[in-house]
């Protein structure tokens, strides 16, 4: 059986550079994709980036239990497919999740032995710094992410793990160390 590992933290904390590391140097590693309501923006691909969905289809598959987790963030649902995680976790892959807090305490709830880890930024103004760097919100949008993060930060102690994202390629190698032990643990 394999591991589930849940990588959650607030919108511009660096989670997705993360897993994009840890997923192109580590083979054993495969990244759920997540569903959204939530329309492609430049550079998205369908079943790659997000399989993008309508708002009947979403609810649909919520409804019938298709979905690990699934929350509504910033006016667009996401969700996880239930089937692809359960099949990869059989054939002994290890799963990671990049997920909102939300959904990563929800995947707690239904699957305990879920490893979660935080990602921490340094503090609020590196946040809206990074967030303005993305270029894809307002001024208005950024704030309201600020404000959801401070909400999201005040959650951390719920995770297993907290790892503080003020340089990446050191938040990097700790989530790679926290993957390793528990690997090693796992097969003792």
């Amino acid at each position: 059986m394999g591991r589930l590992f849940v990588i959650a933290g607030p919108s511009g904390a660096g989670k997705g550079s993360i897993v994009q590391a840890l997923a192109e140097e580590d083979p054993r590693l495969w990244v759920a994709t997540s569903v959204t309501t939530r329309p492609p923006r430049p550079g998205d691909a369908d079943g790659v980036t997000y399989f993008f969905v309508d708002d009947a289809t979403f609810d649909a598959m919520a409804q019938k239990g298709a979905l690990l987790e699934w929350a509504t963030v910033y006016g667009y649902k996401y969700g996880t497919p239930r089937e692809k995680v359960e099949a990869k976790l059989a054939e002994s892959r290890d799963v990671i999740l990049e997920i909102d807090v939300q959904g990563a305490m929800q995947v707690k709830k239904r699957m305990p032995q879920a490893v979660t880890i935080f990602i921490e930024p340094p503090s609020i103004d590196e946040l809206r710094r990074r967030l303005g760097r993305r270029g894809t919100d307002d001024d208005v949008t950024i704030e309201k992410r600020l404000g959801i993060a401070k909400e999201e930060i005040s959650k951390k102690d719920r995770f297993d793990f907290v790892v503080m994202n003020d340089n990446l390629e050191a938040a990097i190698a700790e989530v790679r160390a926290i993957i390793d032990q528990a690997r090693r643990n796992q097969s003792v």
